[in-house]
Order: C-alpha cells, then structure tokens, then sequence
C-alpha cells in the first residue's frame, strides 16, 4: 500500500477543513468517532464510546494488523457495527465520515496525530500526557485554535463529581492558604527485564510504530507497554500515572502555569534491565509564594499523608494549607484541620476512578456547542500539565536545578536542557513549526 507523502498530505488536509468540518450538530446528531491505537487503553476507549449516546465508533486505525482485528470484532459484537479499519492514521484523517479522532497511542504521537487530525478538520480526544515534549504540545494548541478544533486531553479527574467538589473547596478557602500541593505517584512497578532485538513480528509497521522517534530494531520491551520506560517514546511514569496527579497539583493551585524553577532528582534502583526513565523521582517546581511537589515510587512503598495504600499501591495529593490540609485519590477526598489534625469532612466517590465516561460526554457536549470552553479539560491545560512532567525530567536528565525564562520559553542560560524542550523528529513524521 502506497503511503502519501506528509507534505501531499499537509496541502489536502488543509483544502479539507473546509469541507469536512461539520456545522454545529443538534443534540440527536450522531457523532462519528474514530479511535487511533487499539491497545490496553485503546481497547477502553472503544468499549466507553460505544457506550456514549448518539455517537458510533465509524473507524479503527493500528500499526498491528492483529490489534485492528480484534479491535475491529470488538466494535462490531459492541455496536452491531464494523467500523472501517485502518494501518496508516493520515488515510483515516481523509476518511469525511469521520468528526472525532480519539487517540490511545504512545505518546510520542499525541501531538503529531492531534496537529493531524486539526489540520484534516478533526475533533481529538487525546490521552495523557498531551504530548511528549513541551514544544510540541504549544503546536498542539496553536492548531486546535488555528482550525477551530474542539480537543479535550484525557485527564479524567477534572470531570469527576468528587474531584470537582474538592477543588471548589479548596478555591473557597476550606484549608487556608496554600503553600504546598504535592502528588504522590507511588505504583508498584516491576522489573521489565531485558529482550533482544529481533525483527517486527508479521503485521506489525514498525516504521510507522517509531513515527516521530529515532529508527530503533524491534524489541518486545520497546512495544507493548514498555515503550513508557523509553525516552524516545514515553516519558517515565510522572508522564504516565503521574502526569494525572500533576494536573490535579495546577487544578488545586488555581491552574499553575509554568514555575519560576525546578529541580527534580532520583534514578533507576534496584533493576538491572532495559528501562531508561527513573523508578525513583523527586520533583520540586517553586512559584515563589507556593510550590507543587511530585514523588514517583516503582519500588516497594508504602502510604503517606493520610493517602491510604491500595492494593499495591499510594497515588493522589496533598494539598497543604494554612488552616490544615486535604487529601484527594480514587477513594475520595477528606479535609483535616488544626493542630490536632481533626478530620472535618469525608467525601467519597459518586463514581469510579478509572471511568472516562463522564470525560468524554464532555467532549461531546463540547463538539456540539462548538465552545473549547465547555471543556473541562482543553488542550491548553492538558498540555500545562503534561509541560510540568517534562520540566522535572529535563531537570533529572541533566542532573542540576533549572530557571525558567517564560517570556523567552526556554530555560536561562543552558543550552543542554533547552535541546530537551523539543526533539529531532525523523521524517516525515516531523511536527510541523508553522501548523
């Protein structure tokens, strides 16, 4: 199969916008949606937007022609319907009965597949972390803006009835004034081992697996799952798992922006094996008269704070007040104040955790409305969020502090940590400067 060249697509894809953007739909207007990447969360996304009313999963598009299969009969058993397939997601963008692109891949397309997506006059639904670099993720939201393009990132937490209720909390004042949010990421990881390089296995388009990354040899550690341990393709689990507790930091503290400084230090202990990023990380952002605090355990740990340990693992935050402080995870929320640390309030879940639903029905209220302020969480914040887990690993990798020059973006004076803001991009699968 013949695959367009990215500047033939990037001149058809912009001619497209105008034709394939829909007008503002009705409430019983069904929309069409496409999911890219049909993995562990693919599959997710598959079963929640099936689910959605008035929407139909139309389309399917995967590197693994085993994974568009199965995908493909687990939509049809679904919806009564099988959706197109598709092994190169830059046909599927051609595709005009299709309104919204949600996207389940390695991170390392967030960015590129949503700048796609716009410039083919697509709506995204992109998960965490929006993207993989911060400067790709400024070129994410200058195309959303640009093209008119509703895009909601995959933090879930911010459409949670608790969660929202907390943070209402918070703003009002309910422990004080804040000097410190801090996220725990404390989830059991185990050692990936070591597995050689071999070739792709049949049906799999390594080339297009790797896209905005370096050509690598095939190695089973690099693909399923694991590619989250790699620089090249993910960015540790602050960026993973993290980067969920990070956005509920910026949420708590008024959506934070970038810090004045940050250090974050750790390292990769205990494991002999393939994974580059650290199981071990402690994170540091000052704003001056707060600051945002992020601790990843992979090893043996236990809780903290008032955060319980569940199963085998302690994630959620803290948020430090003046009066007291509050503490908020998959269980719930509960507020303690004064020196005697009096639990005052105890909130619990109206639902679970680990649920999209409510996320998504919010992008679809916003694809209708055609208001990106309808969303509860638009690209913009979504790539804040994302931006704070790349800050603390640019500051690990280079191993010292770091000052951030936000009217020039970029860090001050150091040339080493500002080549890390963005990356060399193996073409054609290259974000574009001018979107």
């Amino acid at each position: 199969m013949d695959i367009p060249n990215r500047r033939a697509f990037l001149s058809t894809a912009a001619a497209a916008v105008a034709t394939q953007a829909r007008p503002i739909l009705g409430a019983n207007d069904r929309v069409n949606l496409a999911v890219v990447g049909l993995g562990g969360r693919g599959a997710n996304h598959m079963d929640e937007w099936v689910k959605q009313p008035n929407s139909r999963v139309a389309a399917l598009c995967d590197v693994n022609q085993e994974a568009q299969e199965r995908g493909q009969a687990r939509v049809e058993k679904a919806q009564g319907q099988k959706p197109k397939v598709y092994g190169d997601m830059r046909q599927l963008f051609a595709d005009k009965d299709v309104d919204v692109v949600s996207f389940a891949t390695p991170n390392h397309w967030h960015a590129l597949g949503a700048i796609w997506a716009c410039q083919a006059g697509k709506d995204v639904y992109a998960e965490k972390p929006a993207c993989h670099n911060i400067w790709e993720g400024w070129k994410m939201v200058e195309a959303a803006r640009k093209y008119k393009r509703i895009v909601q990132v995959g933090s879930q937490g911010r459409s949670l009835k608790h969660k929202i209720h907390a943070m209402q909390l918070l703003k009002e004042g309910v422990v004080g004034k804040i000097h410190l949010a801090k996220g725990l990421c404390y989830k059991r990881r185990r050692s990936i081992g070591h597995t050689p390089d071999q070739p792709a296995p049949p049906g799999v388009n390594w080339d297009m697996f790797l896209g905005p990354a370096p050509l690598r040899p095939f190695s089973v550690n690099r693909f399923k799952y694991n590619w989250h341990w790699f620089w090249d393709t993910g960015n540790g689990d602050i960026g993973n798992q993290g980067v969920h507790e990070m956005d509920m930091c910026r949420w708590g503290m008024n959506d934070a922006g970038f810090p004045k400084s940050v250090v974050s230090t750790g390292g990769k202990f205990a494991y002999q094996d393939d994974q580059e990023t650290p199981n071990t990380q402690l994170a540091t952002f000052d704003y001056g008269d707060f600051q945002i605090v992020f601790e990843v355990r992979g090893l043996i740990t236990g809780d903290e704070g008032g955060l319980p340990r569940r199963g085998e693992h302690t994630i959620g935050n803290i948020y430090y007040g003046s009066e007291g402080y509050m503490v908020v995870d998959v269980g719930g929320f509960q507020v303690y104040k004064g020196d005697k640390i009096q639990k005052v309030m105890d909130e619990k879940p109206a639902e679970p955790e680990w649920t999209p639903a409510p996320h998504m029905a919010n992008l679809l209220q916003a694809v209708r409305s055609r208001n990106p302020k309808d969303l509860n969480t638009d690209v913009e914040a979504g790539v804040l969020s994302a931006s704070l887990c790349h800050l603390a690993n640019i500051s690990y990798r280079v191993g010292r502090k770091l000052t951030w020059d936000q009217a020039n973006k970029q860090f001050v004076n150091d040339a080493e940590a500002n080549r890390l803001i963005s990356r060399d991009y193996r073409k054609p699968y290259a974000v574009p400067e001018k979107v």
